[in-house]
């Protein structure tokens, strides 16, 4: 309709253009039908360009006209693959849209994942199994600070407030830096395997008097060890899927080997025994960096998301296995004879709950209490062995460097007088 209005114009124009140039003709004595195809031709071609010209714009027109329905296909594909399934449907209401990926802390997965949330660690059991194919190094550092105070009576009281004999006060103050690097490989979905290689720096500094002497001057005893500590093997399995508002099941076997330095080979400050003797502190003159026992640890860990915040936790049982004809090495190159020796087994038990503050921080809270058995010696538990609570207190932070690398920081205060008073650890978990 447009291209016939401008025809119909230039028609006007072209018959005005031809009275016009036929006055003038006349006027100049020019002949006006040669002046009129003169003119006619310059129309002819003036309306030949214009045509030109609409064509073009056609063509571009058509041109965007295809290119958008093009970039209509591909964005309604891009929205079709993009949606989840039917059944996933109601967990994706739940994620909160924070940035250019989901929150994934506090949503369950779909069927085809096996993958479960992660949080900031806090205990030593890891919330989320490694992939299928992948392998996680983590290097570590842990540092440990412990002091104690213990008064003793050696001898007899004739009152209540009088004592006959000698009091042994001690003051310990115990360092311990943790060097160590574990390694992480998912066999399947629901399978990983972990080696764990420890170095351990010990100091202590004890406050004291001699044994069984009347000395009434304290004397500062310092020692210190330096060593690889227990090298430990552990294998995980996810038992189930997390669904119908059940927790994720992770089943756990940890294997504690005896590299570390053995307790039992560190020399003992004692002129003869340590039993009897006349003087000496009746301490190590060299720190043990291992535990000196083989051990065995199975675990039960669950983790339930529940959006935002996601509530963990685990129960642990760990068989010490006994140590025949042992014998302790003091002063001279003398041994003493200790016999048989089994350390009491510990009944773990953790909880807490993490939190994700955005898609790359998270924040934890949990407590942590072992109940250790008594010592048993040749069968028979020693006199001076009770059964030991450890509880303490764990808060951690996670920061995820890239979709690779995350620093987690997490921080234990003890809750009981045998617990260490600060627990500081820093990991760096890296997948490849």
């Amino acid at each position: 309709m447009e291209t016939s209005r401008q025809h119909r114009a230039l028609a006007l124009l072209a018959c005005s253009s031809l009275a016009w140039s036929g006055a003038v003709a006349q006027a100049q004595g020019t002949s006006p039908a040669r002046s009129a195809a003169k003119r006619m031709e310059a129309l002819q071609q003036q309306l030949t360009e214009q045509g030109r010209q609409i064509e073009a714009l056609r063509q571009q027109a058509q041109e965007q006209e295809a290119r958008y329905r093009e970039l209509q296909e591909r964005l309604q594909t891009q929205e079709a693959r993009s949606a989840p399934p039917p059944e996933s449907k109601p967990a994706a209401t739940e994620v909160a849209d924070t940035g250019p990926r989901p929150v994934r802390v506090g949503v369950a997965p779909s069927g085809d994942t096996l993958q479960m949330p992660e949080v900031a660690p806090i205990f030593d059991q890891p919330g989320i199994l490694t992939p299928r194919g992948k392998y996680v190094i983590e290097p570590s550092l842990q540092y440990s600070y412990a002091s104690n105070n213990r008064v003793a009576l050696v001898g007899y009281t004739v009152i209540p407030a009088l004592l006959i004999g000698l009091i042994d006060v001690r003051e310990v103050k115990r360092n311990i830096l943790t060097a160590a690097v574990a390694g992480r490989w998912g066999v399947t979905n629901r399978f990983e395997l972990e080696a764990k290689i420890p170095y351990v720096y010990r100091s202590d500094s004890t406050i004291s008097r001699e044994l069984f002497t009347g000395s009434a001057n304290e004397r500062v005893f310092d020692t210190s060890g330096r060593s690889i500590g227990d090298v430990e093997l552990a294998a995980r399995y996810q038992l189930n899927d997390g669904k119908g508002n059940w927790p994720y099941m992770i089943g756990s076997l940890r294997f504690k080997t005896r590299t570390g330095k053995d307790p039992f080979e560190v020399v003992t400050d004692c002129v003869t025994r340590c039993v009897g003797n006349t003087t000496g502190t009746g301490l190590p003159l060299d720190l043990p960096t291992g535990s000196g026992f083989y051990s065995l640890q199975t675990g039960l860990t669950w983790l339930l998301p529940t959006d935002p915040a996601v509530f963990f936790g685990s129960f642990t049982y760990t068989h010490n296995f006994s140590r025949d004809n042992l014998s302790r090495l003091v002063l001279n190159g003398e041994r003493e004879f200790i016999g048989s020796v089994k350390p009491g087994n510990i009944f773990g038990v953790n909880f807490g709950m993490g939190l994700a503050l955005n898609e790359r921080s998270s924040f934890s809270v949990g407590v942590e209490l072992n109940s250790i058995g008594k010592t048993k010696q040749n069968g028979m538990p020693v006199v001076t062995s009770v059964r030991t609570q450890l509880a303490s207190l764990n808060l951690g932070y996670s920061y995820r460097l890239s979709d690779k690398t995350a620093v987690n920081v997490s921080v234990g205060a003890g809750l009981t007088r045998d617990t260490p008073d600060l627990t500081l650890t820093v990991r760096v978990p890296m997948s490849f």
